[in-house]
This record gives C-alpha cells, sequence and structure tokens, in this order.
C-alpha cells in the first residue's frame, strides 16, 4: 500500500496568463528536485489547471510509504526552503487530502 498526498494551490493574481504559467513552472521545477533530495519520496507529479473555470492552479501528487513519511516530507528544510521562498509568497488558498491506495506493478 502507498499513500498518495494531494495538495492543490490557488496562485495570486498575476499581470498576464504567461507570468502565471511561470510562476507554475518554477514551482513544479523546485518541487520536482525533492525526489533527488528526500529519499522517501515515492514519487512526485506537479501539474497546472488548464480549466479556468475551477477555482485551483496547481495540484501536487506525492507517493510515500506512510503517514508519517508524509509528515516527515512536509517538515523536510529541502521541502520547507522551497515552500517558505517559493510557494508561500505565490498562493492564497491550499487543500490537501492523503489517501491509501494499492500501487500497481508498472
Amino acid at each position: 500500500m502507498v499513500y498518495r498526498h494531494i495538495v492543490m494551490f490557488k496562485l495570486v493574481e498575476f499581470a498576464s496568463e504567461n507570468e502565471k504559467y511561470e510562476k507554475f513552472m518554477e514551482i513544479r521545477n523546485a518541487l520536482e528536485t525533492l525526489m533527488d533530495k528526500i529519499d522517501f519520496l515515492r514519487g512526485i507529479r506537479v501539474s497546472y489547471n488548464k480549466n479556468p473555470a475551477e477555482h485551483w492552479d496547481i495540484c501536487l501528487e506525492n507517493d510515500l510509504d506512510s503517514l508519517e513519511d508524509i509528515k516527515a516530507y512536509g517538515a523536510h528544510p529541502a521541502h520547507q526552503a522551497i515552500v517558505k521562498k517559493i510557494i508561500k509568497p505565490a498562493i492564497v488558498d491550499r487543500a490537501c487530502v492523503d489517501y491509501q491506495y494499492e500501487k500497481d506493478n508498472d
């Protein structure tokens, strides 16, 4: 069994869609570096919402082995540096859900 940690972010208002997408790319690129820095992180995906009618702009999906690993991921210094420097100044809202599932043998 694997735990999926999903976090959705609503970005601040930007002058243009291009600026908004550039901020998404900065966040995505930073978060994806965590795969090399956090050994218990099993997978990461950071996606951009293309539906302007929806509230959330970014969806982060992480796979980890336990709720304890999710907590450790959140507190990890490499993750905290990204949150403080890049994510928090760029968001106005956040939602999270953690669930357990059976991982397919891909």
